[in-house]
């Protein structure tokens, strides 16, 4: 039987990701040719709001999984790297011109893991 919140958890974490590489790729490009969306591209709070976001949805929905079929560790580390991403890439460390690099990182990592996840959930 399958667990629809664990998949809504995992489809949930996915759509943070999304929004997270909208705002990291596409916003900056808007801004451009819109400086009132320049605002909240540059938004401070805005990388803050999605590390709080995304840490405790992925520790949910991982540990939900994990409760039905163990997730390899793997799996674990490749989440919690990608959370020290998004929030290196939120704290512009170790520079400024690497916060892109690292928030897209850290999504794409966090997408992967939850895709992994949901697949694995329908699979059994």
């Amino acid at each position: 039987m399958k667990h629809p919140h664990a998949s809504l958890l995992d489809a949930g974490a996915i759509a943070l990701s999304a929004l997270c590489l909208l705002h990291c790729l596409a916003l900056p490009l808007l801004a451009a040719a819109l400086p009132l969306l320049g605002v909240w591209a540059e938004a401070e709070w805005v990388h803050v709001l999605f590390v709080a976001i995304a840490a405790p949805t992925t520790g949910l929905a991982l540990w939900r999984a994990h409760l039905r079929y163990p997730v390899p560790m793997w799996a674990g580390v490749v989440a919690v790297a990608g959370l020290l991403c998004l929030l290196a890439g939120a704290a512009e460390w170790p520079s400024h011109a690497l916060e892109t690099p690292m928030t897209v990182g850290g999504s794409l990592l966090l997408a992967g893991t939850h895709v992994w996840n949901a697949w694995r959930q329908h699979r059994h």
